[in-house]
């Protein structure tokens, strides 16, 4: 199971009723925000309450399947980035991914982790709004992230 969760909503449409939040079109565009972004394609891993228990050497088996997966990914361009946490509030957060596609895709892809299939992690993805151009990908062999703008309205 996934859920896509957006980092910046801007507007939703329920019927034929569309909703924005109170600030779009009643004050002066806020300087702090951006005139464009660049939208990545995020994948949060984290381990779920109820992951089974396994000995040892299955989890050593697991994880190197899941290294290896992921690995793969990157190889073939599907994955920009990804990797462990460290030293974070909630130990349950057990490493992100930069994907190169859209939500669907990186969770089609994340479905396949041997440690998801396994029950050992679950994931949540999302897009990730930032600043146009704060980030770089040298090692990508292709353009990463959509540049969007910020709806005036």
């Amino acid at each position: 199971m996934w859920q896509v969760v957006s980092l910046m909503v801007v507007q939703t449409s329920v019927g034929s009723r569309t909703h924005r939040p109170a600030y779009c079109g009643r004050v002066a565009r806020d300087p702090n925000i951006p005139d464009a972004f660049d939208v990545y394609t995020l994948v949060v891993l984290r381990r779920p309450p109820d992951a089974p228990e396994l000995p040892d050497d299955e989890l050593d088996a697991l994880q190197a399947r899941h290294l290896a997966y992921r690995a793969d990914l990157r190889r073939r361009g599907l994955v920009v980035v990804n990797g462990p946490f460290g030293e974070q509030s909630d130990p349950a957060y057990r490493g992100m991914s930069i994907f190169a596609g859209d939500a669907a895709e990186a969770a089609r892809l994340s479905d396949g982790d041997p440690s998801v299939v396994a029950g050992r992690l679950a994931y949540d993805v999302m897009e990730w709004w930032v600043g146009a151009g704060s980030l770089g990908f040298p090692l990508a062999d292709r353009v990463v992230g959509a540049r969007r703008a910020m709806p005036d309205d």
